[in-house]
């Protein structure tokens, strides 16, 4: 009976202990929900930016990707000073293998096909990039491509630079027929073209009688350069200059020569409080926290994501009222707001004509191959359809009332 009482008080026992480890398991099985969370909000995200904090271009990336990692609780590391050749290759995959990250993100055009090359070699890491083109036909699923309608932030700077231009026609200190800017741009890429005709387009709405020359410098950052091309503009009579480069170079020499100046990718009024007018810019923030998110809840990340302002990934700086014309601010919130509805789009036919004809069909490099062949036809019901068939701008139209002072680049 004693030995009876002894082995039932033993399988009393050892119920209870496997009902202990039971219940343990139950707590730490990896397939519950709190415990999926806790593995996904563990991520860490890789970024390589082009230059560094010098850079204009770079240093907006840097500052969103600050934000976005910090707002997400989220890891972030960085590799600066990356040229588009294979040290982006390199750079990925040592954020992937030595700081273990789960996202890759790379900013600069060049960067492209390295990063393709690296999605290829590891599957289960998602690969981001701005500016890109290949992502809708490279047929790769963690490869993916982001950009922004910045055309209509740069339009927004446009009606700033034109309002300026009234003011000076009014004060006497040129004539409509001297309202001639000047614009610095790297390459005569579509992104630089769409960005300095919707530049244009935004003046001429509001001063007629605008012309511009733009001069290309072979480089997205090259102060001298830069500084340079806006010189001789100064000295071909542009009595405002702008840009699409990311140095320092053409906003400090407006500062220089008295000149007005709207910049790109940030506010430049500490260096040039007389000159300084506006920005327009991405503000990367809102897509960096959208592809964390994907990642996060285990969806899939848009192969082709466009920003808009409504997104607020095109954003403008604050207007330095000392510099701009009366009625700047409000003008562009009345303006920002005929975008929104849709009464004004940037690239309206009727707006511009291309060796004095309106364009009323263009075929388009949207699929882009080795020789950027045309291939798809972006004129709808009398707008070209900027970021409508992908993320990446390609307007690259030469539009009347713009002179080209060099095309090496």
């Amino acid at each position: 009976m004693k030995k009876f009482a002894k082995v039932l008080a033993l399988c009393l026992a050892l119920v209870m202990v496997l009902g202990c480890f039971a219940a343990c398991g139950k707590d730490k099985d990896p397939g519950t929900d709190a415990d999926k969370n806790a593995q996904v909000t563990n991520l860490k995200v890789g970024f390589i930016f082009l230059h560094d904090e010098q850079s204009t271009y770079d240093k907006n990336f840097m500052d969103a990707a600050k934000k976005a990692c910090e707002e997400m609780g989220v890891e972030y590391a960085q590799k600066t000073q990356i040229p588009e050749s294979k040290d982006c290759y390199d750079a990925a995959v040592e954020l992937v293998e030595v700081d273990g990250c789960d996202i890759i993100f790379a900013d600069s055009f060049g960067h492209e096909s390295f990063l393709i090359d690296a999605a290829k070699k590891y599957p289960d890491v998602q690969f981001c990039h701005a500016t890109g083109t290949q992502a809708h036909t490279a047929g790769v699923a963690n490869f993916h491509n982001a950009f922004a309608s910045i055309y209509e932030g740069r339009y927004l700077a446009g009606v700033a630079a034109g309002m300026k231009l009234n003011e000076m026609i009014e004060a006497g200190d040129i004539t409509a027929e001297e309202a001639k800017m000047g614009y610095v741009g790297a390459f005569t890429f579509a992104e630089v073209i769409s960005g300095y005709t919707s530049f244009y387009l935004g003046a001429k709405s509001v001063c007629p009688s605008v012309t511009m020359d733009v001069k290309f410098t072979g480089s997205w950052y090259d102060e001298q350069k830069e500084k340079e091309a806006a010189q001789a503009l100064i000295a071909g009579g542009c009595v405002l200059i702008s840009q699409h480069a990311d140095s320092m170079g053409a906003p400090t020499a407006c500062e220089t020569a008295g000149v007005p100046n709207v910049s790109y990718n940030g506010s430049t009024i500490e260096a040039c409080p007389n000159t300084f007018i506006v920005s327009s810019r991405i503000d990367w923030t809102p897509y960096f926290k959208y592809m964390i998110q994907c990642v996060m809840d285990g969806k899939a990340i848009d192969t082709d994501w466009t920003g808009t302002i409504e997104t607020g990934s095109v954003v403008l700086t604050d207007v330095n009222e000392k510099a701009a014309a009366k009625g700047t601010v409000e003008k562009l919130e009345a303006v920002k707001a005929d975008l929104l509805s849709g009464k004004i789009n940037v690239f309206d036919t009727a707006n511009f004509t291309v060796d004095g004809k309106k364009l009323d069909n263009y075929k388009a490099d949207v699929d882009t191959d080795d020789k950027f062949t045309p291939d798809t036809e972006v004129v709808e019901d009398g707008v070209f359809a900027e970021s409508a068939k992908r993320s990446a701008p390609y307007f690259d139209v030469r539009i009347d009332g713009i002179n080209l002072l060099d095309e090496a680049y």
